[in-house]
């Protein structure tokens, strides 16, 4: 990942209502979620939910496929994996002790995840 795909997916997350689709999206992971029923939740018209989506695939945040007469949505968590794991590199000039209360922070969330799946 270069500077510029980081703006680009940081761009796109850079507005209410697709920052909160998105994480709407990485909640619903891996069932997804139709087009339709995502305008309906984030409240917003079809067509600007439309235009939010597109802004969130151009930066390769989301994906749709296509099933029957709907389009689902999924967030595209390798991408964002990506862009988070760019934000972190070299961020504690390879100092291990300056990330480690970042990293314990990060660690639960996954945790607790993976349990409830157990």
């Amino acid at each position: 990942m270069d500077n510029i795909d980081a703006i680009t997916a940081l761009a796109a997350l850079a507005q209410t209502t697709r920052l909160d689709t998105f994480r709407l999206l990485v909640q619903r992971e891996p069932e997804g979620v139709p087009a339709g029923e995502l305008a309906r939740l984030m409240v917003v018209p079809q067509n600007t939910m439309s235009a939010h989506l597109s802004v969130l695939a151009r930066a390769g945040l989301v994906s749709g496929e296509r099933q029957s007469r709907s389009i689902i949505y999924r967030a595209n968590l390798a991408r964002f994996r990506e862009v988070t794991l760019f934000l972190l590199k070299d961020c504690c000039g390879g100092r291990s002790d300056v990330c480690a209360p970042l990293i314990a922070d990060l660690t639960p969330c996954c945790q607790t995840k993976a349990h409830i799946h157990d």
